[in-house]
């Protein structure tokens, strides 16, 4: 173990600038803003959520295609799909008679791409 490794609960036996607390409370997000990041983050907490993301990373697929690719059921896929939806990732359109499902933006995209990457270092 190193030096590094050891986390100070004491703070008393130490220098430390007023200032920094205060500097970092100011750059903090609102309160409001925190809330709905942890909302965000809830919302990628389902592994079938999260399967469902990476294969509208892919293709805008209709919910057929969400079930057969992730050898789910439509009525499982619908229930996850319709809280993305409510979660502001997920927006659909019509095609005839089908519904087709992408992601919402490319901020979800890079969400994505970013967890996956971070899991793979």
């Amino acid at each position: 173990m190193c030096i590094d490794d050891i986390i100070e609960t004491d703070c008393t036996n130490h220098d430390l600038n007023p200032e920094i607390p205060a500097y970092v409370s100011q750059k903090m997000p609102s309160e409001e803003q925190m809330y709905k990041l942890a909302e965000l983050f809830k919302l990628f907490g389902d592994s079938t959520r999260v399967r469902i993301l990476c294969a509208l990373c892919e293709k805008d697929l209709c919910v057929c295609q969400i079930a057969d690719t992730l050898s789910m059921t439509q009525s499982a896929i619908s229930h996850q799909l319709k809280i993305l939806k409510q979660g502001y990732l997920v927006k659909s359109h019509r095609e005839g008679k089908s519904i087709i499902y992408s992601l919402a933006d490319d901020h979800v995209r890079t969400i994505i791409n970013q967890g996956i990457d971070h899991v793979n270092e």
